[in-house]
């Protein structure tokens, strides 16, 4: 087999006999599982990536509708602001 399909870091190849390799190809899928279910600031990176890329899709699709939206996030924010200095100085 030249020509072998390359498999994801977490799993396990077939075909493997040797208990040994297969105890190790087990224990580094389980550690590579480990290190991406642990690695929250990457995982944290790759969801903002995706939703920035999503919001200037959005952006560039609609622009009245995201200056809108921005506007709104804005406005609601600035309401919560004013609410929680009107709360604190009572």
């Amino acid at each position: 087999m030249s020509s072998e399909l390359s498999i994801p870091r977490t799993a396990v190849a077939l075909g493997i006999t040797d208990p040994v390799e297969l105890a190790r190809a087990e224990l580094k899928a389980t550690l590579a599982a480990i290190e991406v279910k642990a690695n929250v600031p990457k995982r944290l990176s790759v969801v903002a990536d995706r939703r920035v890329a999503e919001a200037r899709r959005f952006t560039n699709q609609n622009p009245t509708a995201a200056t809108a939206a921005v506007a709104g996030v804005a406005a609601a924010v600035g309401f919560i602001v004013w609410g929680i200095v009107r709360l604190y100085t009572r």
